[in-house]
């Protein structure tokens, strides 16, 4: 692994953990990070109330780089990983899930979109 792709990894785990942290402040419970399936990676998964929210995290240098680096190949991805986390999880079957992104940059605050894309039917089809 090149130097770039170290730091990069670093300052990916330091955002994740950054990012829990920041939901608990604000009353998310998170009820797993880091969550490796057979579809991909979960980054953190948290729920408060009756929502359900399976969070990608994202580092950049600028709040806009973030954003734009969640195409849709990736979002199917997540997609796929929620629906396998929650097959193995059926106490949060009446819960409703929601994809949310959390957006690091350097000088920025972290900003949490909710909400950051919409499932279409054959997507939520799964997660029900």
């Amino acid at each position: 692994m090149t130097q770039a792709r170290q730091n990069a990894e670093i300052r990916g785990r330091r955002a994740e953990a950054l990012s829990a942290l920041w939901l608990r402040l604000t009353g998310w419970r998170v009820l797993d990070q880091r969550v490796r399936t057979g579809a991909g990676e979960l980054d953190l998964v948290a729920r408060r109330g009756a929502v359900l929210a399976f969070i990608e995290v994202k580092h950049r240098q600028t709040l806009e780089q973030a954003r734009q680096a969640i195409p849709q190949r990736q979002q199917d991805r997540l997609v796929r990983a929620a629906s396998l986390w929650r097959s193995h999880h059926p106490e949060c079957a009446s819960l409703q899930p929601r994809f949310d992104i959390m957006l690091w940059s350097r000088r920025n605050w972290p900003r949490h979109i909710q909400g950051a894309f919409v499932l279409e039917d054959a997507s939520l089809s799964r997660l029900v």
